[in-house]
C-alpha cells in the first residue's frame, strides 16, 4: 500500500504532532505521546480517552469542548504504555479525579490499568469505563468480553458533556456506563487496511467476499457473506443489533452512527444511513440525532458500522450540549 509517511516506525509519532497542529492551540503535546486541552475548568472531573494510532481521528481527535480532556496515544493498532498514560493523567487531574474511557482490549485493559496504578501512588483517583458494544464480537453469555468500537463516539460525546456537569467522579462514571450499555454495534468490511510498519493487508478477501462483524484493528471478523446490494448489507447488519439484548422499541429515541472504516466513501456511507433510518422509521424507532462519516477508522479499510445509542431524558441532556473537537463536533 502506498503511504504518504516518511520512517514507518515514526509514523505515530509524526501523526500526534500534526493533531497538535490542526487542533491550533485547543491541545498541546504531554509527555511522548499524550494530548491533552489547553484550557481545562478547574475543580472538573477529568475524562481520558486512548488507544492505539491509525485509527484517526479517534482516539485522540475526540479531545475538546464537552468531549474528552485528553487521550493516552499509542503506536499503530497498539496499547499505550502505561507511561504515557500516567503522563496524560497527571496532566488533566484537576484535584477531582479522572474516569479512563477506552475499548475492551486486553493490551488497552493491562497498560490503562497499570497507569491507574502509578496514578494512585500519585494520589489521583482513577475509574475505569471499557466500551464493549461490538455485538459480533461475543455472544450474550459473553458480554463482558465484547470489543469497543465505533460506540466510543457516542458515549465520549455524551460522557465529555457530563463531566463539566457532574461533581463527582462516581457519578460521571455511572452516566458513562450507562451510555455504553445503550449502544451497539457492528461493521462489515469490503477491503482490509493495512500495518504501515509492513504495508500488508491485516486480512484477504475474496473480490466477492465481504467480511462481517470486523474489528477497527483490522480483525477478520466472525465470517464472510457474498457482495451484497447496500441495502440488503444494512439490513442484516440492523438485524444483528436487534437481535441483542437491548431492546429498541417501538417509540425510543436513538443516535444514528454509521461510520466508514476510512476508504468508504461519503457517497456510500449516506446510500447506507438512507436504509438505517427507512428501517428504523418503520420499526417506529425515532432518529434523535445522526453521525456519519470516517470518524473510527482502520487505514484503507473499506467498509462501514453502524451504530445506535439509545437516548433516555437523562442521556439526551447531555447529547443536546454543544462539543468540538477535531473527529466529532456537534452545535
Amino acid at each position: 500500500m502506498k503511504k504518504l509517511i516518511n520512517d514507518p516506525n515514526k509514523a505515530a509519532a509524526e501523526l500526534i504532532d500534526g493533531l497538535v497542529v490542526a487542533y491550533n492551540g485547543a491541545v498541546k503535546k504531554v509527555g511522548k505521546a499524550s494530548v491533552v486541552k489547553t484550557d481545562i475548568k478547574k475543580g472538573k472531573v477529568a475524562l481520558l480517552v486512548g488507544g492505539g494510532a491509525g485509527h484517526e481521528p479517534i482516539y485522540h481527535g475526540l479531545v475538546g469542548h464537552n468531549m474528552a480532556d485528553g487521550a493516552a496515544c499509542g503506536d499503530i493498532f497498539a496499547a499505550p504504555p502505561p507511561n504515557i498514560v500516567l503522563d496524560a493523567t497527571e496532566a488533566i487531574d484537576q484535584g477531582n479525579g479522572v474516569l479512563y474511557l477506552y475499548g475492551n482490549y486486553a493490551g488497552d485493559v493491562m497498560n490503562f490499568g497499570l497507569g491507574a496504578d502509578f496514578a494512585d501512588d500519585e494520589d489521583i483517583e482513577v475509574e475505569t469505563v471499557l466500551i464493549a458494544d461490538d455485538v459480533a464480537s461475543a455472544p450474550l453469555t459473553e458480554k463482558g468480553n465484547r470489543r469497543g468500537i465505533a460506540g466510543l463516539v457516542p458515549v465520549v460525546k455524551i460522557a465529555g458533556a457530563a463531566s463539566n456537569v457532574v461533581d463527582s467522579l462516581a457519578e460521571l462514571k455511572r452516566i458513562a456506563q450507562k451510555a455504553n450499555d445503550m449502544t451497539r454495534t457492528i461493521g462489515v468490511a469490503l477491503a482490509p487496511g493495512s500495518i504501515p510498519a509492513t504495508g500488508a493487508p491485516t486480512f484477504e478477501l475474496a473480490e466477492d467476499e465481504i467480511g462481517f462483524g470486523i474489528g477497527m484493528h483490522g480483525e477478520r471478523g466472525i465470517g464472510t457473506e457474498k457482495m451484497q446490494p447496500a441495502d440488503d448489507i444494512t439490513e442484516m447488519l440492523l438485524k444483528y443489533i436487534f437481535a441483542d439484548d437491548l431492546e429498541f422499541e417501538q417509540g425510543c429515541d436513538v443516535v444514528l452512527f454509521v461510520n466508514s472504516l476510512g476508504a468508504t466513501t461519503m457517497m456510500e456511507c449516506l446510500i447506507v444511513l438512507r436504509k438505517c433510518k427507512e428501517i428504523l422509521t418503520d420499526r417506529g424507532i425515532n432518529v434523535y440525532d445522526v453521525i456519519v462519516g470516517p470518524i473510527v477508522t482502520c487505514q484503507e479499510m473499506a467498509g462501514v458500522s453502524v451504530t445506535l445509542t439509545k437516548l433516555d431524558d437523562e442521556l439526551k441532556q447531555y447529547w443536546d450540549m454543544p462539543a468540538a473537537s477535531l473527529g466529532y463536533t456537534k452545535n
